[in-house]
């Protein structure tokens, strides 16, 4: 099958390297996707920085990266729902399809998941294998940067839609690029006033170009005491925590209205204390653990707004590099001065110069994958 060049975690440790690697041969139910656009995501930086939950969840060596787009360049011999040519993403969790949550309506929680680019090969490569079962279609005129996209936006898609949003005033706590994805949504889904939360003043002003109706610096204004003052002292109706620290999760408890809403996607680092006779049980909170998205009901969901044109993930792409710069790419989603950071893909592909780096050939090496 010949090799390609791949950012692969080759190490149990902080970085990664450009190598190369084998290209990833198709199986029979698989599809082989030459890729166009990839985008960073928050657990590529856990991955890339390498912290607790890296060292605890991840397989290496790995190419990782999990949102992409592409084109269909080979089908297994046994599907029969791609066709070479195809413009494709991919759901990112493999399931088993077998247990009690797969059969139930519930795989995005199975218990036997594989994760494409933490647990299996991923996507920051020239190409990726994926399942045909989880190959999500895209149109031939959706630009490649947005349709690699639509992976975190079903994240934001899910925590805005797993209850009721109309009319109803919304705190989305944490405007990373999911955050400010929810923002979208929501204001797209009929919410009353949105609020967006965070302490990086650059997020915030991205949160305003996503329509957030009002935005909240909680570094310089108590976050339970902003939400009640733009709530005429009710609280809000709806929560969307979407930052994972803890002061912040207890603020959303405190600041939620009676019979509130809160639905969380910020993974905490440590323990989180909480009152829970006042905030939640006297309150009569409803509270929604998100995980990834609805199989396949989020997707379905996030393409109606895409294509009805509902929302516009354009002001959310910030940078973009080509894949031998993912050093500088992963340097600045680290900073928080920006919103999502694309690679494009064609130059590293057509190009051998980008081989080149500060005038030295890079070693690439060769590497052997476990699939």
């Amino acid at each position: 099958m010949g090799t390609m060049i791949g950012l692969v975690k080759d190490q149990r440790a902080p970085k990664a390297v450009l190598k190369e690697v084998p290209i990833p041969r198709c199986g029979p139910d698989e599809v082989l996707v030459r890729v166009k656009a990839t985008s960073i995501c928050g657990t590529d930086v856990h991955i890339y920085k390498w912290d607790a939950w890296a060292e605890s969840t991840v397989v290496t060596p790995n190419v990782f990266g999990h949102e992409f787009a592409g084109i269909v360049e080979e089908i297994g011999s046994e599907v029969t729902n791609v066709r070479v040519g195809d413009h494709v993403s991919g759901e990112g969790h493999i399931v088993c399809g077998l247990c009690k949550a797969c059969r139930t309506g519930n795989a995005h929680v199975c218990p036997n998941t594989r994760s494409f680019g933490i647990t299996a090969p991923g996507c920051f490569a020239e190409y990726c294998v994926v399942k045909a079962s989880n190959v999500i279609h895209n149109a031939p005129d959706m630009p490649f940067e947005l349709g690699c996209l639509q992976d975190p936006l079903g994240n934001a898609v899910q925590t805005v839609l797993s209850g009721d949003i109309v009319g109803k005033s919304v705190a989305v706590i944490g405007a990373g690029p999911i955050g400010l994805m929810a923002v979208a949504v929501a204001k797209a889904c009929g919410a009353g006033l949105v609020i967006a939360v965070d302490i990086n003043p650059y997020r915030l002003k991205l949160a305003e170009k996503m329509g957030a109706d009002r935005v909240v610096n909680s570094a310089e204004t108590p976050l339970t005491e902003a939400l009640m003052a733009s709530t005429g002292g009710e609280g809000v109706e709806v929560i969307l925590e979407m930052s994972g620290h803890p002061d912040a999760i207890r603020g959303a408890f405190e600041a939620a209205a009676p019979a509130a809403r809160v639905s969380l996607l910020g993974i905490p680092t440590r323990e989180v204390s909480l009152d829970l006779s006042r905030h939640i049980i006297f309150k009569g909170l409803r509270i929604e653990g998100i995980t990834g998205r609805r199989m396949y009901q989020t997707w379905y969901q996030l393409k109606g707004l895409l294509d009805q044109q509902r929302i516009d993930l354009r002001p959310l792409i910030t940078h973009t590099f080509t894949l031998d710069q993912f050093e500088e790419a992963f340097d600045l989603m680290a900073s928080g001065q920006c919103g999502k950071v694309v690679f494009l893909h064609d130059t590293l592909a057509n190009d051998p110069a980008v081989r080149i780096r500060n005038g030295e050939a890079i070693d690439y090496g060769q590497l052997e994958f476990t699939t």
